[in-house]
């Protein structure tokens, strides 16, 4: 694993980090309506789940609102972005972006996704800028952990590969 840094400071990442051809790890995450969501509820979808630190920060505005844009043209996918943002954030972001089908899910509660995919901020309990894309059978495809998490992921790469699949 490549040095991370967040404002050219290095940080330490908590937890298991996932590797392509790996099964992807389970997870337990909030719904902006605080109801439970795992990787279950979306079986049968390919996935690109795009990490973002806070949702109300200028890369992960734009970070969501392309992963987003991109990924509606493709046929059974979905994207998950994960922050450690309250719900409640979450849900006022989507309504004033003015994106109806952008899924935000909440890490803040328990951290599980965050321990999971080895994205955990121990220095801020945020969650750094990563991306990862599943199949259908939830295998790992596609990672990529940002090595500077005010740096944008790169975004050719992770939709060709949910294109790929």
């Amino acid at each position: 694993m490549t040095n991370i840094t967040f404002k050219n400071n290095p940080i330490t990442l908590l937890g298991e980090q996932v590797t392509v051809g790996s099964v992807a790890p389970d997870f337990s995450v909030l719904a902006n309506d605080l109801s439970v969501r795992t990787l279950a509820d979306y079986e049968g979808k390919k996935k690109l789940i795009s990490v973002v630190p806070s949702i109300d920060t200028g890369v992960c505005d734009q970070q969501t609102r392309k992963f987003n844009e991109e990924a509606s043209k493709i046929e059974n996918a979905v994207v998950l972005t994960i922050s450690n943002d309250l719900p409640f954030a979450q849900s006022r972001w989507c309504a004033a972006s003015g994106l109806d089908n952008v899924v935000t899910l909440s890490d803040h509660k328990d951290l599980s996704f965050g321990m999971n995919y080895g994205v955990v901020i121990e220095e801020m309990r945020l969650l750094a800028r990563s991306v990862f894309v599943l199949n259908e059978n939830n295998e790992v495809v596609y990672v990529e952990y940002v090595n500077e998490g005010t740096d944008h992921p790169n975004y050719d790469k992770a939709i060709e590969a949910l294109k790929s699949i």
